[in-house]
């Protein structure tokens, strides 16, 4: 399970003896092992060789901690190897608390809410990329090279989607007071503390690509989570919960929201293809429709008529003969 780099790793950390276990992974290369040692005690061991965003994970993690929230405390780093070992945060992910119990959804999600209404009393990371109009534009290629294309690069079409969000996302970034953007902020990858207080009770984990950005960036992913449905009216109780405590204007957050949501999940699209294609996953082909779905609600705003069309005219919808083809052709795009 272990090459001898990692175990190496372990053995100078005085966790050679822990037995090992695979954790649920993320949609990245990265892979997580807990450690049990014979006396019981836990850890968790990254494996990101080869992932440059070890080093950066350490730093977010160093800043989000002084910030008084809840990440994994790093054990033993060796960033250059990708190696981590970090601290157990536990088994209380919110997606699984609410399968088991749906009535904690709402007060999970306050908990969520309020700590992303609390970011903008900290300062920013220093050295964190800034979110611009033009590079989240341009993210959105995948949709085109990967959704559209399965594979093959599709340039004018990637052009066309970007030209036209590129406009919409001017409005409203640079963001007027930019925050911590962790990019990734939905219900598997918080873990409920209840033992902590305020913020700390949420114990945050994948930040190693967060950006400095928009504040609505984590509210939209929280809230438009491609790996499950909210209950009815969560979403709109939520977002009339943090435009309260932040004291935002409600039209100014519901076009960000509209905005920023049309970006990520036009790129959720094209990375969920991608996964499947070229990751050999073909559970990410049946989280399309729920992503589709999110985008259309995104494209109602009249901010984003031109994005709405550019849609239209260019990506399938994404029909139960579409995704069984994608299905089929799972794994077979080699890799480059």
């Amino acid at each position: 399970m272990l090459d001898d780099a990692s175990a190496g790793f372990l053995a100078a950390a005085g966790w050679g003896t822990a037995a090992a276990q695979p954790l649920a992974g993320d949609a990245s290369a990265r892979a997580y092992l807990r450690l049990i040692r014979p006396d019981g005690s836990r850890a968790v061991l990254m494996l990101a060789h080869g992932d440059a965003s070890t080093a950066r994970f350490v730093t977010v993690d160093a800043h989000l901690h002084g910030i008084g929230l809840s990440v994994p405390k790093i054990l033993a780093a060796d960033p250059a190897a990708g190696l981590l070992l970090l601290e157990d945060l536990g088994d209380a992910v919110f997606a699984r608390l609410i399968e088991t119990d749906p009535t904690v959804e709402r007060p999970l999600y306050m908990a969520a809410v309020e700590l992303l209404a609390g970011l903008p009393s900290h300062s920013a990371l220093a050295g964190l990329e800034i979110q611009e109009p033009d590079a989240l534009a341009q993210a959105v290629a995948p949709a085109a090279d990967w959704y559209l294309g399965q594979g093959t690069a599709q340039p004018d079409a990637a052009a066309a989607l970007a030209a036209a969000l590129r406009p919409a996302l001017a409005r409203i970034l640079p963001a007027v007071q930019p925050v911590f953007v962790h990019r990734d902020f939905h219900a598997e990858n918080l873990i409920w503390l209840p033992d902590r207080d305020g913020p700390a009770q949420i114990g945050l984990l994948d930040f190693q690509d967060a950006l400095t950005g928009h504040p609505a960036y984590d509210l939209v992913s929280l809230l438009e989570d491609a790996r499950r449905d909210l209950a009815p009216d969560l979403r709109a109780d939520m977002v009339a919960h943090y435009a309260r405590l932040t004291g935002t204007e409600p039209d100014e957050l519901h076009r960000a929201l509209a905005i920023l949501g049309a970006q990520r999940n036009l790129r959720i699209l094209g990375i969920f293809a991608r996964l499947s294609l070229l990751g050999g996953k073909p559970r990410y082909v049946d989280l399309i429709p729920r992503v589709w779905q999110h985008l259309h609600g995104d494209l109602a705003h009249p901010s984003l008529r031109a994005v709405g069309e550019t849609v239209a005219r260019l990506l399938p919808v994404p029909t139960p003969q579409f995704l069984s083809m994608l299905t089929a052709r799972c794994g077979t795009i080699p890799t480059r």
